[in-house]
């Protein structure tokens, strides 16, 4: 019998040693996702990925006249490497000069046309005032021998002289109509050597304009520097084989690497957030040890849509403290932008945060042994924290995740979220019709 109750006494103790070392285990299971309620200075950091590049640079341009030749695109055939520092003057790129030369070889022909057109319009007006220069003389001659015929008609009978009269009026009114005419003419051909000397002028004109274009597809730096591909409208460096716009004819860029700035964009949740002057703590990829700061310079007032993203996002210029000789255009940066800081705040982990229809914020506090479901209201977020406004204390602690057993529980709402809850179900509640009173008639 007294073995029997041993036997009995030791089963009943091993199984409370059981029980207490799956409570503890249990106990500290649920203890690991336990956070405590901090208070402190509340950092509201937006995190973004963004791209070194010069805040100053110097273009490398292409012949932009081709657009008065009517030639929009032009390939580049060949080009220096990037990264490359060059001098100035020193070859940067070839461009595909092909399409300009048929025009030039045009232009050429047309050059030869124009010439010769006005060397046969100066010898056709040359010949024509020798012409009329010879007529003015001859009829001057036939006048004055009019006039001896008539001076020397004196003794002769009336008719004689009469008709020796109108032969000398004859001849001085053909002089003076042929004076006319050569002035006339005169004026004629000098109007026309003027149109073909214009028309020269300009032909000659562009065939010059067109031997500087020609070569300038030999691109230079006109900088010393080193050289940055320029990118393109999808975002992909020019390179050797692709085309440039004759409207923005950029070939490459000499950046001015003494100031930086890294070019981020922020989604357009967070955009409203950002404004210019905001700190900014910055890390490179290339350099994971070295750390930088900056400032916010530029927010974009438009969003755009960037390749293979369905969001839309904004453009942030974050200009670089200082100068430092190890940045390179294109290293990719990591930015935390500093939107704001709470010099006291009290925060908990985002994972703490539940929520119910949308509508109730709630979190699962630790109050001794049990676990109530606490109501919550939330202010700023960062990317790992959130601000609590009302419903915790700071002795207070929270779990992480949901604790097992507690999702039928009922949440204890705070006072003053839930007077604002029933004012607006109040106002949204519609009125009920007004019962119709009874008048005389209807008795």
């Amino acid at each position: 019998m007294k073995k029997k109750l041993l036997i009995g006494a030791g089963a009943s103790a091993l199984l409370l040693i059981v029980f207490f070392i799956v409570r503890g285990n249990k106990a500290n299971e649920v203890a690991d996702v336990i956070a405590d309620v901090k208070r402190g200075p509340f950092k509201v950091e937006i995190e973004t990925t963004g791209e070194l590049e010069a805040k100053n640079s110097v273009k490398i341009l292409g012949p932009s006249q081709l657009r008065d030749f009517r030639i929009w695109n032009v390939t580049i055939q060949n080009i220096i490497d990037e990264g490359t520092v060059v001098k100035k003057g020193d070859w940067v790129a070839t461009l595909d000069r092909s399409e300009f030369q048929n025009r030039f070889n045009e232009k050429q022909i047309e050059l030869e046309k124009a010439n010769s057109k006005f060397v046969q319009t100066q010898l056709d007006t040359t010949l024509t005032m020798r012409q009329s220069r010879d007529e003015l003389i001859n009829l001057r001659y036939g006048r004055d021998e009019k006039q001896i015929i008539l001076d020397q008609s004196k003794f002769e009978p009336p008719a004689t002289i009469k008709q020796n009269e109108i032969n000398l009026e004859k001849a001085v009114r053909a002089l003076e109509q042929a004076e006319e005419n050569n002035k006339i003419k005169k004026k004629q051909n000098i109007e026309k050597m003027r149109e073909v000397s214009a028309e020269l002028r300009k032909v000659q004109n562009e065939f010059t304009s067109m031997t500087k274009v020609m070569e300038s597809f030999n691109v230079t730096a006109p900088e010393d520097g080193m050289v940055i591909y320029e990118k393109g409208w999808d975002g992909k460096p020019i390179k050797a084989g692709s085309q440039i716009n004759m409207w923005e004819p950029t070939v490459a860029t000499l950046p001015d690497l003494t100031k930086m700035m890294s070019k981020t964009y922020v989604n357009e949740v967070d955009v409203r957030k950002v404004k210019a002057g905001q700190d900014v703590s910055i890390g490179l990829d290339a350099y994971p040890d070295k750390k930088l700061t900056g400032k916010v310079i530029r927010v974009a007032n438009v969003g755009e849509q960037r390749p293979n993203s369905d969001a839309k996002v904004f453009e942030v210029a974050v200009e670089i403290n200082g100068t430092d000789p190890t940045l390179r255009p294109s290293m990719t940066t990591s930015n935390r932008i500093i939107a704001s800081v709470i010099d006291k705040a009290m925060f908990i982990p985002l994972e703490c945060l539940h929520s119910q229809a949308d509508t109730v914020t709630y979190v699962y506090k630790k109050d001794g042994i049990n676990i109530v479901k606490q109501e919550v209201m939330v202010g700023q977020t960062n990317a790992n924290d959130v601000v609590i406004l009302g419903g915790l204390a700071e002795s207070d602690r929270v779990y992480l995740s949901i604790p097992p057993g507690t999702d039928d529980d009922a949440i204890t709402l705070l006072k003053e979220m839930n007077g604002k809850r029933k004012k607006k179900e109040q106002e949204e509640k519609p009125e009920a019709p007004a019962k119709a009173i009874p008048t005389a008639s209807n008795h």
